[in-house]
């Protein structure tokens, strides 16, 4: 066989065996399950109704909506199952409800919440709807680090067992933002690792992470982290960018940029590992951005779905 013959059928072979090659990899490559979610508060879109915001996700393209927790509680089975009927008309998922239990204060405030939580997670039980997310202050003016964990560890505790009875899953959002760490007396945890500390102490079964670009970048976690994470450790998931201009530890929290629109913090990074886990969850934003905020409903959901789709390379 001379070079050129040797040539010809090396490219042939090669042609035969590449794109076997290559839909073999294609093929294992895992595919992302997670539902991108409106949460309207997040992205200053304000609606009355849960049908208000079903149609809103529907019109522009979002797979899975905040459920209204204290207007599901108050509807009678008609209501609902007209609620629940729309949500599956418009091929939507229930993405995560806000914790409506404020554990940070007195415990007169965390006493008055949680006598309303049962009538509230019995709602949300009867709409099928499974996931509650919060999120844990990164200091304190008063109590230690060890006197705030045991803290948290009880008062959580407790909520986690009302929301476990009702088949709902708690997660908890640690805050990265350096700033905020010293603006209390007591830096508090503020890590993956740490959080992770803390729902073992909680120890119910049913509590999580609330994961956010924003905190994951600040906090210095890594992919690592992620990826040390199962599908069932994540209840709810929030995408965010930063600013430019600025260092890690003087970004202002409530100062956020869209998903990928600076490409400061590696989104495609964290959203990869997300992959690789499995998590099948919802996805948000979170950008605390003024000019999205100013928008009106429709223009501030489709900045947002745009920045979503790119985000994840839908």
């Amino acid at each position: 066989m001379n070079r050129r013959t040797f040539v010809r059928s090396s490219v042939a072979l090669a042609a035969t065996t590449l794109p076997a090659a290559l839909s073999a990899e294609t093929s294992a490559s895992p595919t992302p399950q997670f539902t991108l979610a409106l949460t309207p508060g997040s992205i200053g879109v304000k609606v009355q109704t849960q049908r208000e915001l079903n149609e809103l996700a529907h019109c522009h393209g979002f797979e899975s909506v905040e459920p209204r927790a204290e207007e599901l509680a108050g509807m009678s089975d008609a209501e609902l199952q007209e609620t629940l009927g729309d949500l599956k008309a418009k091929h939507l998922a229930w993405a995560a409800a806000g914790l409506p239990v404020d554990f940070r204060k007195d415990d007169a405030t965390f006493r008055d919440g949680l006598a309303k939580l049962p009538r509230l997670a019995e709602g949300l039980q009867r709409a099928g709807a499974t996931r509650i997310g919060t999120w844990l202050s990164p200091s304190h003016d008063e109590l230690t680090y060890r006197q705030n964990f045991d803290q948290h560890a009880a008062r959580l505790r407790e909520t986690a067992k009302i929301l476990k009875d009702h088949g709902i899953r708690l997660g908890l959002e640690y805050v990265g933002t350096q700033l905020l760490l010293v603006k209390g007396r007591y830096p508090f945890l503020h890590t993956m690792a740490e959080t992770r500390e803390l729902i073992a102490a909680i120890g119910t079964g049913n509590v999580g992470h609330v994961l956010d670009t924003w905190h994951w970048w600040t906090a210095n976690d890594t992919e690592a982290d992620l990826l040390a994470l199962k599908n069932e450790d994540v209840v709810t998931v929030d995408l965010n960018d930063a600013p430019t201009g600025l260092e890690k530890r003087d970004q202002m929290d409530n100062q956020r940029e869209l998903p990928a629109a600076t490409g400061i913090i590696p989104v495609s990074t964290f959203i990869g590992a997300l992959i690789k886990i499995g998590y099948d969850g919802p996805i948000r934003p979170e950008p605390f951005n003024q000019p999205l905020n100013a928008m009106e409903n429709e223009p501030a959901c489709a900045s947002t779905i745009a920045a979503m789709r790119k985000a994840v390379g839908a």
